[in-house]
């Protein structure tokens, strides 16, 4: 609405913080992908700025950046991502959810935590070679206080502490914050130790074990990135985003399903038509289902999960759309704006596959889906 009156490119005031906000799907694209290099630092966030002290993949800067960047593309890569090893282990969790939730026998229950523990197990298969029970109490402990922080770092309180930070011994929810993240710490370095005393470089077990492997080739070198500090932040990132992100799609996912039947008995019958009895959907079998493959985009952009993006940053003065954008400026790249963009979206408001097919019923892209935004960060 605001973009209506001043223009794709505006500026917002949070107290002392002025931002700029990018709106519409081509301001965003411009900035992201064809100026990449002069809105590709992230923001400095307070709260996440004590957080992490300037470790992990999120919130770091510069070349320490870089280096977690490229070293965690390729060690995923290595350990499946994309690959059919990784869909193995997918195909394995769901079965195991499935049966899950058999146990209820078609009476209600929440699904929150049950998804976030599977998705969960997804990640941690990757980053430490091993999956979780679901009634695992430290496994839960571990869920618990991710979501807890999630929710919390949306409150208004970490938001006002983000203003001003000089009043943080106001901010009850950012000492919580805090807390939550010394004991995510505790939990990790625990199985750090484990992983490093059963240690095999001739068989690796995940991310972890690799990072492990480079930190100790890197001993030697004084201004090593690969630090206890990236390794603890680097498989946080990991497996805090992956996980909410996943589970939350899923559960808008089921909830859009049961408020259209008719989109989910569509979806039904392309599968009795493409799956085999007792069989579960494979990553080959896409090509064969347009339409389920348009209500899971459809649903990516409807949920919309992460409206505002995480903020950039210009590492020098930016000159874009014919505006001077000074350097260190918050950026947010409005992704809601994209998701909804009336240029791009014939029914924005509305929950509509169609949107991925053509007048045949084939599946096609759309650029404008951006749902976790676009560019290298």
């Amino acid at each position: 609405q605001l973009s209506k009156i001043y223009g794709n490119v505006f500026t917002v005031h949070f107290g002392p913080r002025k931002v700029v906000v990018l709106a519409g799907y081509e301001a965003i694209k411009d900035a992201l992908l064809n100026h990449a290099e002069e809105f590709g630092e992230r923001a400095e966030i307070p709260i996440f700025r004590k957080m992490t002290q300037g470790n992990g993949i999120a919130f770091s800067h510069g070349e320490p950046w870089k280096t977690m960047r490229r070293f965690t593309l390729s060690t995923l890569r290595d350990f499946g991502m994309g690959k059919r090893t990784l869909e193995i282990r997918i195909l394995e969790e769901v079965n195991s959810l499935i049966r899950y939730f058999e146990t209820y026998r078609g009476k209600p229950f929440d699904t929150k935590m049950i998804l976030n523990n599977a998705v969960s197990n997804v990640i941690c298969s990757i980053l430490f070679g091993e999956r979780f029970e679901y009634d695992d109490p430290v496994f839960l402990t571990l869920l618990k206080l991710i979501n807890q922080n999630t929710k919390l770092l949306g409150s208004p309180m970490v938001q006002l502490y983000n203003f001003y930070p000089s009043l943080g011994f106001l901010s009850g929810a950012s000492k919580t914050v805090l807390q939550n993240i010394s004991e995510l710490n505790a939990f990790l370095q625990k199985l750090f130790q484990e992983h490093k005393e059963e240690l095999n470089e001739n068989d690796l077990t995940g991310f972890v074990d690799a990072f492990l492997v480079k930190q100790k080739q890197e001993s030697k070198k004084p201004h090593t990135a690969f630090s206890n500090g990236n390794l603890m932040f680097s498989t946080l990132d990991l497996f805090a985003a992956g996980t909410e992100t996943t589970s939350t799609t899923v559960r808008w996912g089921l909830l859009l399903m049961m408020k259209y039947p008719e989109i989910q008995r569509k979806i039904q019958e392309e599968m009795n038509h493409v799956i085999e009895p007792g069989e579960l959907p494979k990553l080959e079998d896409r090509k064969k289902m347009p339409y389920t493959e348009a209500v899971i985009h459809e649903i990516q952009r409807f949920a919309n999960i992460v409206p505002m993006g995480v903020s950039r940053s210009t590492p020098r003065d930016v000159n874009f759309r014919g505006y001077v954008i000074p350097k260190g400026t918050e950026i947010i790249p409005l992704l809601t704006s994209a998701l909804n963009d009336e240029l791009h979206w014939k029914t924005p408001d509305q929950f509509n596959p169609s949107h991925f097919l053509d007048s045949n019923g084939n599946f096609i892209r759309r650029e404008a889906l951006i749902p976790f935004s676009i560019g290298k960060r």
